[in-house]
């Protein structure tokens, strides 16, 4: 593959390969943990073997050229005008990285480049994230060598300055779960990850005798960056009213599952109840994960996935007719012990733990009866968890 797309650079952009490099980022798969995020909650995710690849080189042209094996569009952002690509179609998250590092002191450096993903587009698995990374690592990368930094890029850093690109430049106001997991992500590896305080620990994510299947219901997630923002303004409005018992709480993590059950009548509009009630008891199903698979409890861990999936349909209302189908089809199976959507909802993925013996009969069977349900032809993917953002030598 690294041989195809050099050969690909080359034809784009001429030269050598003398000078040409390979940076990745992967996409993200989120096991538990879900609208928990930007609450201030905890999340579980793993890094995928699916991923966002950068072949670069260093220029003087004062442009970053950019291009895309899959897209017949060209691009090209002048380095000092960096704040005037927001509208691009394509484009504009990789603009608007270029342009927060620019902001933060990075010396930007002309470049071309050539996109390759392997992250399906619209299906939750964080395909923004890896292309908005792996553009950090590339671009910071560069700018250290320019200042003679011998240090390693700041992973944690670059998974910051994506997330604010995502903010202020693409105007979605996202949590900070899928750039770390992109950045941070590491092989036979889950992150358990504090979104409010950024304390993260590495938990082996060893499914013995099991494989995680991530289901694609091919359903686009047309309904996810408007509700998005709404979810977030109820629990925002939900904190608010909880803080009249709990001043001490600046996020719905704070709050336990004990006192909100004590102070949940404070909250006047019961979609906002139904939302907090999500967030609280979500993060308290992260907690027991970690415990469950700490102690080899893998059946546990599916229980929770499951009760997961259930408090998203029924109190966040973030699924819809095609992830709930695919998660009721994907339970039916022997050997199947747990399956939840995952990702912001309204299509895109489930991921499930499926005994390794019922695999194939898992994709067969549900993909069936999926179709036959909804009408649509689900994509699997057997999935494991792989190394973050990094260069590739």
């Amino acid at each position: 593959m690294n041989q195809e797309l050099l050969t690909k650079f080359l034809a784009l952009y001429g030269g050598d390969a003398s000078d040409v490099r390979m940076f990745v980022s992967p996409g993200r798969v989120n096991m538990i943990g879900e609208h928990t995020d930007y609450n201030g909650g905890f999340v579980f995710p793993a890094a995928l073997e699916h991923a966002s690849h950068i072949i670069v080189r260093k220029t003087d042209s004062g442009k970053i050229r950019l291009a895309a094996t899959d897209l017949p569009d060209r691009v090209e952002l002048d380095i000092e005008k960096l704040d005037s690509y927001k509208d691009l179609k394509w484009g504009n998250y990789q603009a608007g990285v270029a342009y927060v590092l620019q902001n933060h002191g990075y010396e930007i450096c002309s470049c071309d480049i050539l996109y390759h993903d392997t992250v399906p587009l619209g299906a939750g698995l964080s395909s923004s994230a890896a292309i908005e990374v792996v553009m950090a690592l590339t671009l910071a990368t560069f700018s250290n060598e320019a200042k003679g930094i011998t240090e390693p890029v700041d992973m944690i850093e670059m998974a910051k300055l994506s997330q604010e690109a995502e903010i202020i430049y693409c105007g979605v106001n996202c949590g900070i779960m899928d750039q770390f997991a992109s950045a941070m992500g590491k092989k036979d590896q889950a992150i358990f990850l504090d979104c409010k305080t950024l304390d993260f620990q590495y938990v082996p994510l060893v499914l013995d005798g099991y494989k995680i299947i991530v289901g694609n219901t091919k359903k686009k997630r047309g309904l996810a960056d408007s509700k998005y923002n709404e979810r977030r303004a109820e629990c925002e409005s939900a904190l608010k009213q909880l803080q009249i018992a709990y001043p001490e709480a600046d996020c719905l993590r704070a709050i336990s599952v004990a006192q909100f059950e004590e102070a949940k009548h404070l909250i006047q509009n019961e979609v906002e109840r139904r939302r907090a009630e999500h967030v609280v008891y979500e993060c308290d199903r992260v907690l027991k994960s970690i415990e469950a698979l700490n102690t080899g409890d893998l059946h546990a861990f599916g229980h929770l996935m499951t009760a997961s999936h259930i408090s998203l349909r029924d109190l966040y209302e973030v699924t819809g007719l095609n992830l709930d189908v695919m998660v009721e089809e994907s339970l039916k199976i022997e050997g199947c012990i747990g399956s939840r959507m995952t990702g912001a909802g309204f299509g895109g993925c489930t991921v499930s733990i499926v005994a390794d013996d019922a695999v194939d009969h898992f994709i067969e069977e549900v993909g069936k009866n999926y179709k036959e349900r909804t009408g649509f032809t689900g994509e699997f993917y057997i999935s494991s968890a792989c190394d973050g953002g990094r260069e590739v030598k």
